[in-house]
């Protein structure tokens, strides 16, 4: 039986290397790459083709999600594993619309990584219990159960996207530059989001987006 090939994604470096030790530790994985940021995951991911990505979900640069997708349309067999500290409703609902096969909090023991690892190779999917209860399976694939809307939730995607990369501090020409858009279509998102909000200040707007998860303090 081969190994089970992982690129292991993360900023922090001692993370990278407890995981990549910890891992390599079993005969059925092989950790053949590591990434410190999304953009990187998508350079690594095309060269090695994985079986298995093992990605943080907030790190600088290129949102994960963004990566994830490009990732799952030019390579459809690879299976993509989010970590992560928090359980917010935007963070699952992004990583499951992506086609992620899981999502684990960063508080789980190795040994359930492992396991998780070893189940999305196989085909299935595998979540912490704190998001399992809260998943709903479709015709369609995974979805979360829904409530009432948030102002958060009145956004698109792409508008989402651009908050996140606002409340980094991000400029609007790195922006359009790390989305692969024109400054004239950032502007127009940029416009429709504070109007949605009905926020208008920057720093309101990098606050707002720590609230609701969609952004790190």
């Amino acid at each position: 039986m081969e190994a089970i090939r992982i690129l292991l994604v993360d900023d922090h470096a001692l993370v990278r290397d407890a995981l990549s030790g910890q891992l390599s530790e079993l005969v059925e994985f092989d950790v053949v790459g590591t990434a410190s940021d999304a953009g990187e995951a998508m350079e690594r991911a095309f060269e090695l083709e994985p079986d298995v990505i093992v990605m943080d979900i907030d790190m600088p640069g290129m949102i994960c999600f963004d990566a994830a997708e490009r990732i799952k349309t030019r390579l459809e067999e690879v299976k993509i594993l989010f970590l992560s500290a928090f359980f917010h409703d935007h963070y699952i609902e992004k990583a499951l619309q992506t086609g992620a096969s899981g999502y684990l909090h960063k508080s789980e023991p190795v040994e359930t990584l492992a396991m998780a690892i070893r189940e999305v190779a196989a085909g299935g999917n595998f979540f912490s219990k704190e998001i399992r209860v809260r998943v709903v399976k479709t015709d369609k694939g995974f979805s979360l159960e829904q409530g009432a809307k948030t102002r958060a939730q009145t956004l698109t995607d792409r508008e989402i996207e651009v908050l996140r990369y606002l409340a980094r501090g991000l400029a609007k020409k790195e922006i359009a530059s790390i989305m692969h858009l024109s400054p004239k279509t950032i502007e127009s998102h940029c416009t429709r989001v504070m109007d949605k909000l009905d926020i208008h200040d920057r720093v309101e707007l990098a606050r707002y987006a720590i609230r609701e998860g969609l952004a790190e303090a």
